[in-house]
């Protein structure tokens, strides 16, 4: 029996395909990896410009290797020879391509080009661009996630949004859970809701046709200190008399088209909320803008926390599906070299946290630090170009208040649930609300304001589009 007796599973493909490109790339070739929507993976070695390319013998010897150690992960053409093979641009030189291995002295680089159906996003970190198209400085955004749902990431967008404007700052909440929207009745109090959405600007945009679209209303709060609320509902009110339709639309939003992909469709429509409020009475661009992504690992998500934020706040429980699920999340970033961009632009938000005779608030912080400085490792694990191994890395230590897995606490509170919000105009300022949230707010607010800790050194979003 051989050592590639065994099957191959999706696991072990992508380790051995990279083993096998590096030793290449130690030849002296630029190796790009190509894997498919059904995670086959072919090798193009970039032979080009090595006279009459490489040999023969040589050739064969990586084809046999490489079949020999993927199995049934071995694509149909397992081996491309530029010299041999004239491929086109969009192929070898992809803004998608992943570096894998950078070049160094008489060695090749390496580099993935993963296809898959969704979820892509996840695999690239870019940064907003710091103005936008005429140069003015652009919004901060930030963004709140929960790997689960059920965690109250909507609720705390709506008290996070107020006491912002409270503060005396323009603040825009976007609604991107299109499948569940839940911040706009939240947040609307007697305001009167737009006709349109999030999702009618991507599905009319997508044909020219988001001219004077009504995206954006102003909560009906007022806040303290000239500050104002603004919401962009994923599900605007929709016309008197016309279906909405919403279900048909939404099945249309994740298409890439003519004019963009999913995620520059998403982006667009973003920056075109941000507008609208500028073409209110406002007349301002929004100071601060909050996404409130979707949960779970879907393309919203991916690309909201990926490109759209400069900032991230990461809702959990402390239990095992919650680490389960980010410690997936985080070591596909891990993976695709996104480690040192992405973990400057996340915080951890426990939610839900206990505080009885019977388990103290302490006690259970303690558990979730823990945890989420275990999960984190894999993330603090992966080195910038600039970081040297076994160097004291600062804010990664477990007790570090500032670190990102030092979590921000959302005490329970049993009077949130069920509650008819709509009913209840004056929830926020209700004692066991402001109680529950104090802690998440003192820390919260200070953060957005600054922005992550360091700049990303990564592409902007503009650079990738």
């Amino acid at each position: 029996m051989t050592l590639y007796d065994a099957p191959i599973r999706f696991d072990k493909a992508r380790p051995a395909a990279e083993a096998l490109a590096r030793e290449i790339a130690a030849e002296g070739f630029d190796v790009l990896l190509v894997r498919d929507v059904l995670g086959r993976f072919s090798l193009v070695v970039d032979d080009a410009d090595r006279g009459e390319g490489a040999g023969d013998e040589q050739a064969e010897r990586w084809r046999e290797s490489f079949t020999a150690r993927l199995g049934r992960y071995s694509g149909d053409r397992p081996l491309v020879l530029t010299s041999v093979t004239r491929l086109p641009k969009t192929l070898t030189a992809s803004p998608r391509t992943l570096e894998v291995v950078a070049a160094t002295g008489t060695a090749g680089a390496v580099r993935l080009l993963d296809n898959t159906v969704v979820g892509e996003e996840w695999s690239h970190v870019t940064t907003p661009s710091a103005t936008d198209d005429s140069g003015a400085p652009r919004p901060r955004r930030t963004a709140l996630y929960g790997f689960k749902g059920g965690v109250g990431r909507t609720t705390a967008a709506s008290v996070l949004a107020r006491r912002l404007a409270d503060e005396g700052l323009i603040v825009l909440v976007v609604d991107l859970d299109l499948e569940s929207p839940g911040v706009g009745p939240l947040l609307l109090g007697d305001g009167t809701l737009c006709t349109h959405g999030v999702v009618d600007h991507m599905v009319e945009s997508a044909l020219g046709n988001a001219d004077d679209l009504k995206i954006v209303t102003r909560s009906g709060y007022n806040p303290r200190n000239r500050g104002e609320l603004w919401i962009a509902p994923a599900r605007g009110a929709g016309t008197e008399g016309v279906p909405n339709a919403y279900v048909d639309k939404l099945n249309r939003v994740y298409a890439d088209t003519e004019g963009g992909r999913f995620a520059e469709r998403l982006a667009a429509t973003v920056r075109a909320c941000e507008e609208a409020v500028e073409r209110t009475d406002s007349g301002r661009l929004p100071d601060v803008v909050l996404l409130d992504s979707r949960a779970g690992i879907h393309d919203v998500a991916a690309v909201t926390i990926s490109h759209l934020c400069d900032y991230a706040l990461l809702f959990g429980a402390d239990t095992d599906q919650t680490w389960s699920g980010y410690r997936d999340l985080f070591e596909a970033w891990a993976a695709s070299g996104q480690a040192p961009a992405i973990r400057k632009k996340l915080r951890m938000v426990a939610s839900m946290v206990p505080d009885s005779v019977h388990y103290s608030k302490d006690t259970h912080l303690e558990s979730f630090r823990r945890n989420a400085h275990a999960t984190f490792s894999v993330l603090y694990d992966s080195l910038a170009p600039d970081e040297v191994a076994g160097a004291p890395q600062g804010s990664w230590d477990l007790d570090d208040e500032a670190a990102p897995h030092s979590p921000i606490p959302i005490l329970f509170e049993p009077g949130l649930i069920g509650m008819n919000v709509p009913n209840s105009p004056d929830w926020q300022e209700r004692a066991f609300v402001e109680a529950a949230y104090r802690d998440f707010l003192t820390t919260a607010v200070p953060l957005i304001m600054a922005g992550p800790a360091g700049d990303c050194d990564t592409e902007s979003e503009d650079d990738r589009t």
